[in-house]
């Protein structure tokens, strides 16, 4: 029994708690997903000079169980998060993760409290397509 990913929905709900990053480089960890979610490191990139347009070949040594190292053959916006593509009917994306710690932004002006005021109501929690497994 196989289950059906809705990528688009399972990507808006990762940029929401991910901190992904716009490029990706040679030693990047990478969050794919294909039939699963899992995490890759890039270990080469380089580029394909038998095809006229630009392509890629990428290798990944995913952090699976047991690892394993894959060659995928990609354009620049499939390995680099700005592209859903396919590979044999399934979809697939790829993303780097900035591991660098970002303070958070800064509160609007607009945004803060007046002296006085009730104190701002939690948001609600969103439920999500995600699944914590144990």
């Amino acid at each position: 029994m196989t289950q059906e990913f809705d990528v688009e929905k399972i990507i808006q709900d990762l940029e929401k708690i991910m901190p992904f990053k716009d490029s990706t480089r040679e030693g990047d960890i990478v969050l794919i997903i294909a039939d699963q979610l899992f995490y890759g490191v890039v270990t080469e990139i380089i580029r394909d000079d038998s095809r006229r347009d630009e392509w890629w070949h990428v290798t990944f040594q995913l952090l699976t169980i047991p690892p394993r190292r894959v060659i995928w053959t990609l354009r620049e916006p499939q390995f680099s998060g700005r592209e859903i593509f396919t590979m044999g009917g399934e979809k697939r994306f790829i993303k780097a993760i900035s591991w660098r710690e970002e303070e958070p932004p800064a509160p609007e002006a607009d945004s803060a409290p007046a002296s006085g005021a009730a104190p701002a109501k939690k948001p609600s929690r969103r439920t999500s397509h995600l699944k914590v497994i144990k």
